[in-house]
């Protein structure tokens, strides 16, 4: 099992920052990718970024492209998704997520465990 805790979601204006926190613990993960995911009201839940916990090889949806960047540190057993230029529209509710095949996956369901969600709201 791997159990995953999202943090640092809130309230700001258009144009501001945030960054989410994403504590992993349980198995190993040294292999998984590690994702961002969002769900918007309305909306599917959507890809936003992805990293090789191993390498730290990253990857971004295009439309936070530029704005928002991932990384992790390991020795904190922890992923990170820092948020700049933000939109009304990037607005939701983000969730971290673990793939343990370790494809790189862009897909909701091939992601195996998901952490509790912490709010976004950006403010026009």
């Amino acid at each position: 099992q791997v159990q995953l805790v999202e943090s640092g979601g809130g309230l700001v204006q258009a144009g501001g920052s945030l960054r989410l926190s994403c504590a992993a613990s349980g198995r190993p993960f040294s292999r998984y990718v590690m994702g961002w995911f969002r769900h918007a009201p309305g909306k599917e839940r959507e890809f936003v970024a992805a990293i090789r916990w191993n390498y730290g090889y990253t990857y971004y949806a295009d439309s936070v492209k530029g704005r928002f960047t991932i990384s992790r540190v390991v020795a904190k057993n922890t992923v990170y998704l820092q948020m700049s230029s933000l939109k009304p529209e990037d607005t939701g509710v983000y969730y971290c997520g673990a793939e343990t095949a370790g494809t790189f996956s862009v897909t909701e369901r091939e992601y195996d465990y998901w952490g509790q969600g912490t709010q976004v709201t950006i403010s026009s």
